[in-house]
């Protein structure tokens, strides 16, 4: 087995529905009430991993001339809360070039690689890992 790898942050209660997640780096995220929903942040994280992994192997080619990934999802709420028919949709384009050309070609491959062994998000959601709630 590989060796596992500890992740964590907390979230702090700013005011009546307003949030802030830290990370251990000292990143700050605010979200609630008129920003990002946590289910929103979900899908920004899913479509976030994503991107950092398909720019990560087509950008070292040629830089993008448009890169936008967008995450589609249906909230149901019959037998419980959950996120179903989650798509991520790619929309990246490349100039002119050979460089640009290599990007093209490898983009569908780096697309296929995230989905299936290196994005950690959807990895998870896919996997339907089990969450334990418990007070301090």
């Amino acid at each position: 087995m590989p060796p596992m790898s500890h992740r964590s942050l907390s979230v702090t209660r700013d005011s009546q529905g307003v949030y802030t997640a830290r990370n251990a780096k000292g990143a700050e995220v605010t979200f609630g009430a008129e920003g990002f929903t946590p289910i929103e942040m979900l899908l920004a994280a899913l479509a976030g991993c994503a991107a950092v992994d398909v720019d990560h192997a087509t950008s070292r080619h040629a830089e993008p001339e448009r890169f936008t990934v967008r995450v589609d999802a249906e909230k149901h709420t019959e037998g419980g809360n959950r996120l179903e028919d989650v798509v991520v949709t790619f929309d990246v384009a490349f100039g002119e070039g050979a460089g640009a050309d290599r990007a093209r070609a490898v983009l569908p491959r780096a697309v296929t690689v995230t989905h299936d062994r290196s994005c950690t998000v959807s990895g998870t959601l896919e996997a339907a890992t089990p969450v334990v709630m418990r007070l301090a």
